[in-house]
């Protein structure tokens, strides 16, 4: 498991196009991914199973643990993403709810775009 951040602190100002916005890029992907929300509720839970292929988890608001293999569970709150590879074990759990974007790809390398916090 690695633990990378995508806040707005992480991003750069965007002023091409008279545009003025801060973008902090995630992840390119030439192969196909899914992208999706998950909305945990209080003591919501995503079971401890094995990723089926890598997955960036991004955590938008709430707050929330994740762990790996080990029983070590790590803090998440919005602006954080978790990456575990393929096969690797993990669970996501909160006590007061969290919403997240997963995105799952063979082909997923976000250190290419964010910088590395834990993990």
């Amino acid at each position: 498991m690695k633990l990378y951040r995508f806040s707005k602190d992480h991003g750069k100002k965007v002023s091409k196009f008279n545009s003025d916005f801060i973008m902090s890029r995630v992840i390119q992907t030439e192969k196909s991914a899914h992208v999706g929300c998950m909305y945990l509720e209080e003591n919501g839970v995503i079971g401890f199973h094995q990723a089926v292929v890598p997955q960036l988890l991004l955590i938008l608001n709430g707050e929330g643990y994740v762990r790996g293999d080990k029983e070590e569970y790590i803090k998440v709150q919005p602006g954080d993403a978790v990456f575990w590879e393929k096969d690797e074990w993990h669970e996501t759990k909160t006590d007061t709810g969290l919403t997240a974007i997963v995105i799952e790809s063979e082909e997923l390398s976000p250190s290419s775009f964010m910088s590395l916090e834990k993990g």
